[in-house]
């Protein structure tokens, strides 16, 4: 970029905002000054950036003046409310919010899929569903070897995609249990400490929820795939950070283990790790924090034609938020 710009991160003291602020500093973002935006309960707080602590300041109205690029990360209602107003102040919005996602005049982008589609927008670009976006990081290579039609999947995903109130019930319950003492639920319908909830999300009528809807509705969007079919059950897990998900996706064109192998070690930002005689395959713990994505226990789908079955696993604060709206920005 030719010159340095003025950045704001709206939802600054959020998990996904404070990830979004390191992404910036570790990728050299050529921020010229950074607008930290939150409630104004948030108002006032310090945050460290480059060496010096910024205030944080309340989101309003008229907080865009001047910003060039503003990453969103508070929620769909704020996104709604304050999008729009920071496009007309001159910003370029890049929202990690659902709010945009299945507009048709809003960009929904992986970088390493479909990048070309930012130059569409209208000063809106929305970043996918973390889960989605980490899955697509090994099945879009696949896809433009094979021809995906469709996929089954379960995710295991971890509590800190619900916020840091998540995270705290985590803790506390397995302290809990370890002292003997009693369980609290506050953020979760049933204990989430050595337990696993198939629910991810509201219930729709159709039984799914809509968690598990956004692999297909998403999906399609970014790989420009409308035939594109996905049945997902999303299951919350006692992990803190970093999700996996399991995959038997079925394509069009016959499919081998060794081309797999090779399609997926030449994709950008994924990594194959596929040894199962060494007990070497992507866990949560070795994602946590690393930008790229891990894929491996391929196999073919023995209940599939020309299916394959794959683990994919990823930071979802990173690659499923933070780090792709910063990627996203870059393209910008």
């Amino acid at each position: 970029m030719s010159r340095n710009l003025h950045v704001a991160i709206v939802g600054a003291t959020g998990a996904v905002g404070i990830e979004m602020m390191r992404v910036l500093e570790k990728r050299n973002f050529p921020v010229g000054k950074l607008t930290l935006l939150a409630s104004g309960r948030s108002a006032g707080k310090r945050i460290p950036f480059k060496g010096e602590d910024v205030v944080v300041q309340e989101l309003k109205e008229d907080s865009f003046g001047g910003v060039d690029v503003a990453l969103f990360s508070a929620g769909g209602g704020i996104s709604k409310q304050f999008a729009p107003g920071a496009v007309q102040a001159g910003a370029v919005v890049v929202d990690n919010s659902s709010a945009f996602r299945m507009d048709e005049h809003v960009p929904l982008v992986v970088p390493e899929v479909n990048a070309g589609d930012i130059a569409k927008s209208r000063g809106i670009i929305a970043n996918p569903n973390c889960t989605t976006a980490i899955t697509l990081m090994a099945l879009w290579p696949l896809h433009q070897a094979f021809g995906v039609k469709r996929l089954f999947a379960a995710s295991y995903q971890a509590v800190s995609g619900t916020g840091a109130q998540a995270i705290e019930e985590l803790r506390q319950q397995v302290d809990a249990i370890a002292k003997g003492g009693a369980i609290e639920r506050k953020v979760y319908p049933h204990q989430i400490a050595f337990n696993v909830l198939p629910h991810v999300d509201g219930f729709l009528d159709s039984g799914y929820t809509r968690e598990e809807m956004k692999m297909q509705n998403e999906g399609r969007r970014i790989m420009h795939h409308d035939k594109f079919l996905a049945s997902v059950t999303c299951v919350r897990v006692p992990v803190y950070r970093a999700h996996s998900v399991a995959v038997n996706a079925e394509f069009e064109r016959p499919v081998s283990v060794e081309r797999a192998r090779e399609v997926l070690s030449n994709a950008p930002g994924l990594k194959l790790v596929d040894d199962p005689s060494k007990n070497v395959y992507p866990m949560p713990l070795d994602c946590a924090g690393e930008d790229d994505c891990r894929v491996g226990r391929l196999r073919l789908d023995c209940a599939l034609e020309n299916g394959l079955a794959f683990w994919v696993a990823g930071d979802q604060l990173l690659k499923g938020a933070a780090l792709n709206a910063v990627q996203i920005a870059e393209r910008i």
